[in-house]
């Protein structure tokens, strides 16, 4: 197992706008129109929380936990409730990306 070496928030955003400007370059090589689904890509911010979760879930063994959590028959409560406490965690342990962490806790329970 490597070692988890913490990373600033700047090296963080410059990772995922470089993952969002490969995903825009690939789909619109694939033809697509990019007015078409720009506006459904996640802001930078976004995109390192999405990053953030997926660590935060390989680093505290949580696989099991979401496999549960997303399981069709486990019910939206229990769905909802992982998400948050992973996505809480990381508002809490990055102050400068609470505002994202709402927006996308805000998504889920609209949806």
């Amino acid at each position: 197992m490597t070692e988890h070496v913490p990373r600033s928030i700047e090296v963080l955003r410059q990772q995922a706008r470089d993952e969002l400007s490969a995903i825009i370059e690939h789909r619109c090589r694939a033809g697509e129109d990019p007015w078409h689904f720009i506006p459904d890509l996640p802001s930078v911010d976004e995109q390192v929380v999405i990053s953030l979760r997926a660590t935060a879930i390989e680093a505290f063994d949580l696989g099991e936990q979401q496999s549960r959590a997303h399981h069709p028959a486990a019910g939206r409560e229990i769905f909802t409730r992982f998400e948050y406490s992973v996505l809480r965690r990381i508002a809490l342990e990055h102050p400068e990306l609470s505002e994202a962490v709402w927006g996308m806790l805000d998504k889920l329970e609209r949806a």
